[in-house]
């Protein structure tokens, strides 16, 4: 008779081997990437997802429903850090300034970036539109992670780099928004679902997507507002401010704005990003004496340096763990029409989104032209591609499942695809659209 306790003490071990093999392998091949990436100037991010790949489904070096499981964690986590520390980076006076063009790229732009990429979608896959805009939604959002250090390596005047930035920062938890929404139309069992559908039975679906849109972006921002000004003080009132327990204090009041986002029914991701650009902006928002104004900068700069190394460690593992648990069986028969997609979305749906901008007439048509090409995908759309097939996958729905793989597919692909191209043609674009130097 086999012992219970000696078989579970044995599951358990070959679990943890597995698990700590697969922090081995990401933490190795992150490391790697960014140093081919900083020999060679090519974007760490592509190389990410095919390193993940090939651990992944061609060699099976990793266990791939490990990786999914750790993936799903790490999605959660690793978004709340990326835009928590983001928020920091975002100027008032910048903010201030480009207000119009950005709220014009956060709203308008982002919801007809969903709407074209989803009617490509479901064209060129032969869906219902609504799988196609849950598509839309996901890969609505530009990638900041992408375009900061890319500016960073190329120069881009300051006006048109803080409007870039700054919508990616926005855009990212507007995205999740969007894709929230969207998902709870298309599985109305998803937990997300409820709330719309009880302000659906009062109003219609139509007008009840809009107000949960707006619902979500009020108190989501309300929520951070709050917790942020909460946070301020209780940092300057206890005297935090110079140790290091502020690092982690910080931290947990990005996971309690994400926490308290989720339970009233908001963005969590929304209210953390908020958090970080109230912290970000003390010196402009709250009244200080020189003396405590310069300690909390002091401050702030160490949790920001301690939150970009969390932020790149999520990005790595996000990537990487996307990579690795692909399933190309499906990825590979429809990989045409995802690379179809993904032109379409580079080159037809986000020139098209950003019309609007014209309207501002603070921009000529090169200057459009520039933004309107420089749009990359990469770390919200690629945490939220494996979504819609988890979904499938916990509430039995066999046609999502199908679609799922489309998704995730078309997701990749995109993310590839555009990171690629737009780091390959800025300085080019820079060049001939905007006079840049070389």
């Amino acid at each position: 008779m086999v012992n219970t306790t000696e078989y579970l003490s044995t599951v358990m071990l070959h679990n943890i081997d597995e698990l700590v093999f697969t922090l081995l392998i990401v933490l190795f091949l992150g490391s790697m990437s960014l140093y081919i990436s900083r020999k060679s100037k090519v974007s760490f991010v592509p190389l990410f997802i095919m390193l993940g790949l090939l651990v992944g489904p061609l060699l099976r070096i990793l266990d791939i429903p490990l990786a999914r499981k750790i993936f799903d964690y790490v999605r959660v986590f690793g978004l709340v850090v990326i835009l928590f520390a983001e928020g920091h980076n975002l100027k008032w006076y910048i903010l201030r300034k480009h207000l119009e063009t950005i709220a014009i790229l956060d709203t308008i732009s982002l919801v007809v970036t969903a709407f074209c990429a989803g009617l490509f979608f479901s064209w060129i896959f032969n869906v219902p539109f609504i799988v196609g805009l849950l598509f839309g939604a996901i890969i609505s959002a530009t990638d900041p992670a992408t375009l900061i250090p890319l500016f960073h390596e190329y120069k881009v005047r300051e006006d048109i780099k803080t409007v870039l930035v700054t919508e990616s920062i926005f855009n990212d938890p507007l995205g999740i928004v969007l894709t929230s929404l969207t998902i709870a139309l298309l599985v109305p069992q998803a937990p997300s679902a409820s709330f719309v559908e009880k302000i659906a039975s009062f109003t219609g679906i139509g007008l009840a997507g809009v107000m949960y849109f707006i619902y979500e972006v009020s108190v989501s921002i309300i929520i951070g507002i709050i917790v942020g000004i909460a946070g301020y003080w209780a940092i300057r009132l206890i005297g935090l401010e110079g140790n290091e327990e502020v690092l982690l204090f910080s931290l947990a009041l990005a996971f309690l704005g994400f926490y308290f986002g989720e339970v009233f029914y908001a963005s969590g991701y929304l209210a953390a990003t908020i958090i970080g650009i109230i912290l970000g902006n003390h010196h402009v928002l709250f009244k200080e004496d020189p003396r405590t104004s310069l300690k909390l900068r002091s401050t702030i700069d160490k949790e920001v340096h301690f939150n970009e190394i969390l932020s790149l460690f999520s990005i790595v593992f996000i990537f990487i763990l996307l990579g690795a648990s692909t399933n190309l069986r499906t990825l590979i028969p429809t990989l045409l029409h995802s690379i179809i997609v993904a032109l379409s979305v580079i080159l037809l749906a986000r020139p098209l989104a950003l019309i609007p901008v014209l309207a501002t007439r603070k921009w000529d048509i090169r200057e459009y032209l520039f933004m309107a090409l420089e749009g990359p995908r990469g770390v919200v759309p690629s945490a939220l591609s494996a979504l819609p097939l988890s979904l499938a996958v916990t509430y039995n729905i066999p046609k999502l499942m199908v679609w799922g793989e489309y998704i995730l597919g078309a997701t990749l692909t995109t993310v590839i695809l555009s990171i690629i191209l737009e780091t390959s043609w800025l300085p080019i674009l820079g060049r001939k659209l905007l006079g840049q130097k070389a």
